[in-house]
């Protein structure tokens, strides 16, 4: 019976290994990986057989075809992981530009509407999770995981332990109590 699992080139398994090595997270390595082999399809050829211009040529088919801004400069973050660092090639990711994110405000809530929003939840238990988390402005896998014992409300702080990017962080915020 032959075995079900493809074979990883040479190159593929180096570029596993340096991000590995960089302790990138799980998600990032399957997002790097898929970059760089929708580049190598693009062009039918190795990515260790193309060059800047390719690159650049291949950010430009990404905008025409309608590309997020993040998933355009998350691609650029994979191949310029993929040249400088896997084929050891310092001179091609420093021209590789990043794509400048339109800046967009965003929806912010009256306090009028964040106190009805919040009055219409009808479980107490999800209504102080909601507003813990507004209030300490958490995303919502840090409230998620929120424990009891993260909260010091005698000092009005919050541990957030493995937020964004697996990094801890303490909140602080100071509500007024107005009568």
């Amino acid at each position: 019976m032959a075995d079900a699992t493809p074979a990883v080139s040479p190159l593929r398994r180096r570029m596993i290994d340096d991000m590995t090595l960089r302790n990138l997270s799980p998600a990032t390595q399957r997002s790097y990986l898929h970059a760089v082999a929708k580049f190598s399809r693009h062009f039918n050829r190795s990515p260790d057989r193309l060059g800047v211009e390719d690159v650049r040529a291949f950010q430009v088919y990404l905008v025409s075809q309608g590309i997020s801004w993040p998933a355009l400069n998350q691609t650029v973050c994979a191949l310029r992981f993929f040249y400088g660092v896997t084929l050891n090639r310092a001179e091609i990711p420093e021209r590789i530009a990043y794509a400048r994110t339109p800046c967009k405000l965003p929806t912010i809530l009256s306090a009028e509407e964040v106190v009805y929003f919040l009055e219409a939840v009808p479980s107490l238990k999800a209504r102080a999770a909601l507003t813990t988390a507004y209030a300490a402005g958490l995303r919502a896998s840090e409230a998620v995981s929120l424990k009891v014992t993260d909260i010091d409300s005698d000092r009005m702080l919050i541990q957030v332990r493995h937020g964004k990017g697996a990094k801890d962080r303490t909140v602080t915020r100071h509500i007024s109590t107005c009568s």
